[in-house]
This record gives structure tokens, sequence and C-alpha cells, in this order.
């Protein structure tokens, strides 16, 4: 099926040709004699167009959305040219009601990693605070500050989306007249601005103490690997684990009791229905809604807006397919073939959708590279709760589910301990186990998930895999994570583990 014809765009440069009578307006005179730093008006309205660009597709305007966005554009202009030092502080002391707004509220979950990576503060690198949108990114940051002094600048704000790079210094100047000395440099969402590296770097140069956040893996990791090249830190954070989710909805519940048992196992049902994301635990209600809203907002504006995608319902198509195929293999010359693209085009789209944090992706295992790199990618969801509302064919596979909560488990605790890796095995009969956990250089643990319950159904259904990956991988740790079937049975000389999901989540295995 070949893809359907882009929509007609206006250049960026019909932008700036239309923009130059409203940015007079927005300053009331010639630009060359009041643009601070002298500014050419094309400067100003590539800045303008910043937010825009997000927003909409590359070549950025249709022509049906004209008259809105000149409106944007006008607004915006107009903030940018009449934004002095006195404005900008005005901006940030509004944004420091969010310190106080999340140090008031007792409903703040407490993350279960947040202990160790406050030990880990003291140290000058910078830190990297990296997940999906909504998954508690900034909230997670001010935790770990609460304890010191520290400056917050919120560059999502539209307030402050025109800023670039050359203007972080006055945003610099201004939180240092309104907090004196710091402590700390929190900077959310910074990736908003072009050059921001740099200005991070120069910060760490002068001994100024940062944490960054941002919601696209792959831009803050080329950008620091670039200019901060072992001098920064990364933190993951992912929606609520279920340790997290139960804090939220009551707290501890004794798993060794026959009715703790039966109420984690009702949380757990819950916690596959609603996911992680803070707002939708708060709020169970609001799942289909605010989740599909986020949803689109990731696809809109990271990933078809910053990469300039042109055939974007078919883009849509094929994100849809992905997720659908959560806990599942895909290959790129097979969503190629489907969707009328290249396998390249399909690879970069795929790996968009994970830089995300839409998807995560997981390799094979095997010795040789260049077979890791040809084998078929495992793909899992971001969150089962966004699997609930939009994957296709997903009410009825809790085994998927309940898989792809032990991959965003193993993603956490791998997040606390850099050698461990996981990959999925599969040989040429088929045979597969669903997680090789290694740590260096030796394969620790086998891991199976299935939803099935009974020790035939178990036996016949996942041990043939594990046997089999058990003798080939030298490995002989083996374990079976079921919904609720607790029990070690033998099996050709080795020893397998069967281990309900409640408890191999909370640690209690």
């Amino acid at each position: 099926m070949a893809p359907s014809q882009p929509h007609r765009f206006f250049e960026q440069a019909d932008l700036e040709f239309f923009c130059f009578p409203i940015f007079l307006f927005a300053k009331g005179q010639p630009a060359e004699k009041n643009l601070s730093k002298r500014k050419t008006c094309g400067e100003v309205c590539k800045s303008a167009l910043n937010p825009v660009q997000r927003l909409v597709p590359a070549n950025p305007v249709p022509l049906p959305n004209y008259a809105l966005v000149l409106q944007t554009l006008s607004i915006r202009l107009a903030l940018w040219c009449n934004m002095d030092r006195t404005s900008l502080k005005s901006i940030l002391l509004e944004q420091m009601s969010e310190i106080d707004r999340i140090r008031g509220d007792s409903k703040v979950v407490e993350r279960s990693d947040a202990g160790f990576w406050r030990s880990h503060m003291d140290n000058d690198l910078i830190k990297t605070c990296i997940g999906a949108r909504r998954a508690g990114k900034t909230v997670f940051s001010h935790i770990l500050l609460k304890e010191t002094k520290y400056a917050y600048a919120n560059f999502d704000d539209e307030n402050l989306s025109l800023i670039d790079s050359k203007e972080l210094n006055n945003v610099l100047e201004a939180l240092f007249e309104i907090h004196g000395n710091f402590d700390y440099l929190l900077l959310d969402e910074v990736q908003n601005v072009a050059g921001w590296e740099l200005f991070v770097n120069r910060l760490q140069r002068q001994g100024i103490r940062t944490v960054v956040t941002g919601s696209n893996a792959k831009l803050l990791s080329s950008e620091l690997s670039t200019h901060l090249t072992g001098r920064h830190l990364k933190i993951e954070v992912l929606p609520f684990s279920f340790s997290e989710f139960l804090a939220w909805n009551g707290g501890k519940v004794d798993p060794d009791t026959t009715r703790g048992r039966a109420e984690l196992k009702n949380k757990l049902t819950q916690y596959i229905e609603t996911g992680g994301f803070p707002e939708v635990v708060r709020n169970p209600e609001i799942r289909n809604l605010y989740l599909t809203s986020l949803y689109q907002s990731v696809i809109t504006k990271d990933i078809v807006a910053r990469h300039g995608i042109r055939y974007v319902r078919t883009f849509r198509e094929m994100a849809s397919s992905v997720l659908s195929n959560y806990s599942n293999l895909i290959t790129f010359n097979k969503l190629a073939r489907v969707h009328g693209f290249g396998p390249h085009t399909a690879k970069n789209y795929v790996e968009y959708m994970a830089d995300s944090y839409i998807i995560c992706l997981v390799d094979k295992y095997s010795a040789k590279p260049r077979e890791v790199a040809n084998s078929p990618k495992k793909v899992y969801s971001i969150d089962t709760g966004i699997v609930k509302v939009l994957a296709i064919g997903a009410s009825e596979n809790r085994g998927r589910l309940l898989e792809n909560m032990a991959f965003l488990q193993l993603r956490r605790r791998r997040a606390l301990d850099p050698t461990l890796e996981f990959y999925y095995w599969r040989d040429y009969q088929d045979r597969e186990v669903d997680f090789v956990i290694k740590r260096g250089a030796s394969i620790t643990e086998l891991i199976q998930v299935t939803s099935v319950s009974g020790h035939d159904e178990v036996q016949a259904r996942e041990v043939a895999g594990l046997m089999k990956a058990s003798e080939l991988l030298r490995c002989k740790n083996l374990t079976v994570l079921t919904w609720d079937l607790e029990d070690t049975v033998k099996k050709d000389g080795r020893t397998v583990r069967y281990v309900p999901m409640y408890k191999w989540l909370l640690g209690r295995e």
C-alpha cells in the first residue's frame, strides 16, 4: 500500500516573511533599533517557530491552520519582544509555586529507588532525569532535592518557549536574584532549548550542580555524550512500580497470609488495568481519556514534529500496529512490507517510538553480534494501562500483560545495577525463553512468564524452553513467573522455581 500524499505546507521562509509585520507590530518600532543583542527578525521568527514545530509536522504549517498559527506567533512574538528581566523573574517566581505544591502534597509517593539516587547527589556529575512524559520526572527530581537549597526553571512553560541558548544566562541571573546562592539548579524539559547542552556544560565547569529532565532518551543522551562525556549520571524514571502503586492504594500487604495473597492478586489486577502513570493511579476514572491524550501528544510533538515525518497517517497506523504487538517479536522488513515503506524507514520509526518512551525493545541473546543485529526485536509497552486503552486485542491477553510487567520491573532493576542486561532467547525450533538475565560475562538466570496456575499447564507450556536454554546457555537458575502458583520442582536434574508475579514484583521471591 503506497503512503498517502502529504498536506501542502508553507516553507519556513514564508512564515518568516509573514512574521515580519507581526514582529514590528509587537515592538512598535523598527527591529534594528530595539532588539537586544541586535537579533535579526529572521532569528526571532525562527525562535518563535520552535514551539509551533513541536506541534505540527516539519515544513510546519498546513494551509487550513495558517491563520491560527499566525495568531499564535503574534502572541508569542509580543511576549518575547517585551520580556525584560522583571517579567522573566515574574515567570520564574510563578514557577516556584510548583515546588511549594509538591512539598505540600501529602499524597506524593516516595519512589522506591529515591534513597539510592539521593545517595548519589553529592558528587559533581550532571544528573539527567529521563523518562516518559507524565511519568513523574519533575516530582521525582523535586523529591531528590528536597533536603537541599535549589533553584528551578521549567522550559515546558509556554512563557519560556521562545528562550534560546543565548537567553539561558539571563535565566540564570534571574534565578540568582530570586534565590541568592543555591546548591542545585533543576532545569525541567531543558531539551526544548536549542544549544542547552553547552550552557549546562558551562555550569558544570563553574561548579554549579545541575539536574536536567527530558522525555527523549536519544536527544538527551546524544547531546550529553557529545559535550559531557563521562560527566553525567542517567536517572531513568518509569511509571509507578507495583510497590509504588500499593503505597498509593493503602500501603503494605502481607503476602504470607491468605487474606494478604487474595488482596495482592486483586491489586495486581487493578494495576494491570490502570498502569502506573501517576495521574491515572490518582484518578483511575480518567484512564481512557488521559492515556489517549498522552499517547497522541507524544506521537505528535515528540515524533512527528521533531523528526519531520511527512506521511503522518501511515506512521500512526504503523505505531498502532507496533504497540499492539507488545510482548511479541517484530521485524522491520515485515513492518515495511505491510505499511508500504522501506525497512530503513521502518527501523527509524520504531526507534523514534522507543526514544520517546512509548515502547521499549529487547534484543535476542546471541554470542554473535551480527545475529543480534539481524534478529527480530521484542517490543514492550512503557505501561500496561496504555496497552489496555490503545492496543488492539489486549483485553484477553493476561499472559502478555504479565510479561510486559516483568520487563518493566527488570528495566527498573537495571537502572540501579549497570551490570544487569537482559535478552530474549529463541532457537531454530521456536522454543523460547522470555528473559535471559546476564551480569557481566555470566548468564545468571532464565525467566519464563505465564498467566496459568496449574502444574500441568506450566509444565507443558513453559518448562521445555527453559530446559533447552538451560542446557545450551549453561544456566541452572530457572524461574517461572506465574499468576499465583508457588512451588519448586525438579526436572532433568535441574530445579525450577514457580513464583507468583505479585511476590516477584515486590522482591519477595
